[in-house]
């Protein structure tokens, strides 16, 4: 864990121990201080863990697999859909959260693989292309599978989606009462989706140290090297493809159960350059990079948005440029002055693969 422990630069360095502490504090209060400036900024913090785990599963794929996918969103789309297939009534259908989130997560794998298999042999900008258009290709399969029967609502959405139920308590968008007090579901929530943002931590930790996580650092600084010392690089694609996937798949089931609809407008493909941005903005290949750069950019344009009118009022008594508008141009203006500044991203990974380095065992590494 000695790398998420570089979220805290200097404590971080220094006592690695102390910075996780530090860290797992800051995680367990964060919701009660967001919700100190109100529920919205819960309800943001909500979308940042479920952006922290699509961006763990990406950068699994193009951190360390070195494949260009701009097409994630496709598996997100499928894990949520998924669910409100097998959890609303839009079929009838009801069946418990431990069941539909492996079914959507096993789905989202399953076209990991499907779009695996004809790019094994596609590099750079090719590959890019194939995922992008594969990722299109299912919004507009969402959009349009309404005739002869309508399955997924068309445009309109699938809505009225079951919540997850937790220890016989029905975690939904209304107040649920546990210990004899009203807890909010985005508290609850919250806490769920950082679970699983752990729980996804700690696998990629151990694989990243694995044979199969160093194999994936072989293909992607050469990929005929790779080869050349016995690698299957075949399966071990479609072995990144399927299990960023499965992160995907995970966080749209979690997404449909905490939004309570869905629909083909939520995956664009700027939701796809928005989580890749993400990954760059952070450091490409270090888990730190991708949780605080998945943070960062998640907060940052709402912090924006809400301080643009008071700024335009302030400024020239009156409001010239949307909010919107305004965001998305700060928005950009930081990520260029980011890459001028730190092209390697906030916290880039470190260029070393050996067991001992990435575990930060001294003694091994002697």
């Amino acid at each position: 864990m000695n790398d998420i422990s570089q979220a805290i630069p200097y404590l971080g360095k220094r006592n690695p121990k102390a910075a996780l502490g530090a860290l797992v504090a800051l995680a367990v209060l964060s919701p009660f201080v967001a919700g100190m400036f109100g529920n919205t900024w819960v309800r943001i913090l909500d979308f940042a863990m479920l952006y922290i785990l699509l961006a763990i599963g990406l950068n699994l794929v193009v951190g360390f697999a070195g494949l260009l996918d701009l097409g994630y969103i496709a598996f997100y789309a499928v894990g949520a859909y998924t669910w409100a297939f097998l959890a609303s009534p839009h079929f009838g259908i009801h069946l418990p959260f431990y069941i539909v989130l492996p079914l959507g997560a096993a789905f989202a794998a399953l076209a990991g693989i499907a779009l695996g298999f004809p790019t094994l042999r596609l590099r750079g900008d090719y590959l890019a292309i194939v995922t992008l258009g594969f990722g299109e290709i299912v919004r507009i399969f969402m959009n349009n599978l309404t005739h002869p029967v309508n399955i997924t609502n068309g445009p309109q959405g699938i809505d009225q989606i079951d919540g997850m139920s937790l220890f016989g308590v029905e975690i939904n968008r209304s107040l649920v009462l546990t210990e004899s007090l009203q807890i909010k579901s985005l508290y609850l929530y919250y806490f769920v989706f950082l679970a699983a943002v752990v729980l996804a931590v700690i696998l990629i930790k151990r694989i990243q140290v694995s044979r199969i996580g160093r194999a994936w650092a072989a293909i992607r600084d050469d990929e005929l090297a790779a080869k050349a010392i016995g690698i299957n690089t075949r399966n071990l694609k479609l072995l990144a493809f399927a299990m960023g996937a499965t992160f995907g798949g995970v966080s749209g089931g979690l997404f449909a159960a905490f939004q309570g609809f869905v629909s083909p407008e939520s995956f664009t493909l700027m939701e796809s350059i928005a989580i890749l941005t993400m990954i760059v903005f952070g450091g490409m290949g270090n888990l730190a990079g991708v949780i605080v750069g998945a943070l960062a950019l998640s907060f940052l344009p709402e912090v924006l948005r809400y301080i643009a009118l008071p700024v335009q009022q302030m400024l020239f008594g009156k409001v010239y440029l949307d909010p919107e508008v305004l965001r998305m141009l700060l928005l950009s203006l930081a990520m260029i002055l980011m890459m001028l500044l730190k092209p390697a991203g906030l916290i880039p990974a470190q260029a070393r693969y050996s067991r001992a380095d990435l575990l930060g065992d001294k003694e091994t590494a002697r």
